[in-house]
C-alpha cells in the first residue's frame, strides 16, 4: 500500500461517505436531486447505500487491496453512470462534471493498486 492509495481511499471516502448517507436519509437537498434526475426516493436510497459500501470498502481495501480494488472499480462505474444520467437528462456539463471527476479518481486509485501491486 502506498501513500497514493491511502490519500485516494481516504479522500474518496470523506467524498462518498457522507453523500451516500445523506441519500439513505432522504434530506431534502437529495430529495430534490432524485425528483430533478426522475428518480424515486428508493432508487435514490439504493445508490446511497452503494456510495457508502464503496467507501467503506476502500477503508478496508487499506488493510486488503482487493477489497479496495472492487470497491474503487463499482464507485468509477456508479460515477460514470451519473454523469451520464446528468448529460441524458440534459444537464449542463458543470453538473455532470463532479461524477466524472469521482469516476476519473476512482479509476487513478485503481490504477495505482495494479501498478504496485
Amino acid at each position: 500500500m502506498t501513500s497514493t492509495h491511502t490519500v485516494l481511499a481516504v479522500v474518496l471516502s470523506l467524498v462518498f461517505l457522507p453523500l451516500g448517507l445523506a441519500k439513505i436519509a432522504a434530506v431534502p437537498f437529495m430529495r430534490q436531486a432524485a425528483a430533478h434526475l426522475g428518480m424515486s426516493p428508493g432508487r435514490y436510497r439504493v445508490i446511497g447505500a452503494l456510495e457508502v459500501a464503496g467507501a467503506t470498502g476502500l477503508l478496508l481495501g487499506l488493510a486488503l487491496a482487493p477489497l479496495g480494488v472492487a470497491a474503487a472499480g463499482g464507485l468509477a462505474v456508479l460515477m460514470a453512470a451519473a454523469a451520464t444520467v446528468h448529460l441524458r437528462h440534459g444537464d449542463p456539463l458543470t453538473q455532470a462534471l463532479p461524477a466524472a471527476v469521482l469516476a476519473l479518481t476512482s479509476v487513478a486509485y485503481v490504477g495505482a493498486a495494479i501498478t504496485t501491486g
